[in-house]
């Protein structure tokens, strides 16, 4: 059997977006909360009964939550354009060095209805 376990966070952020649908209000700078929630997969340490610290989940996640919340995502380097396909990208990215479990990353915009999953 193979464990999967779980740490939500969230993050407001303003961007932009050029697009050829509701071009002109994309266009604008605009904001939105998102919702993130990383997963993390294997066997849990015989020693510990823990696949892995979520303890030291959550101190990854402040420090990559740090380089979004309240940041214009346009000026995040690395990132590109602000879609939720490359914020799932980013955030895996930036935590797969430091969670090598990391096996799939969730964002999504709960008022919207939208969101993407990236999975290893």
């Amino acid at each position: 059997m193979n464990y999967a376990i779980s740490q939500k966070f969230f993050f407001d952020a303003a961007h932009t977006l050029k697009r050829h649908i509701e071009a002109d209000s994309s266009l604008r700078v605009h904001g939105h909360t998102y919702n993130a929630e990383v997963f993390l997969s294997g066997q849990p340490d015989p020693h510990t009964g823990m696949v892995v610290d979520l303890g030291l989940v959550r101190q990854e996640i402040e420090q990559l939550r740090k380089q979004l919340d309240h940041h214009l995502l346009d000026d995040v380097a690395g990132l590109g354009p602000a879609t939720l396909e490359n914020l799932c990208r980013f955030i895996f990215q930036n935590l797969a060095p430091h969670l090598p479990a990391l096996s799939s990353v969730r964002v999504w915009r709960e008022s919207m209805g939208d969101g993407c999953i990236l999975s290893k």
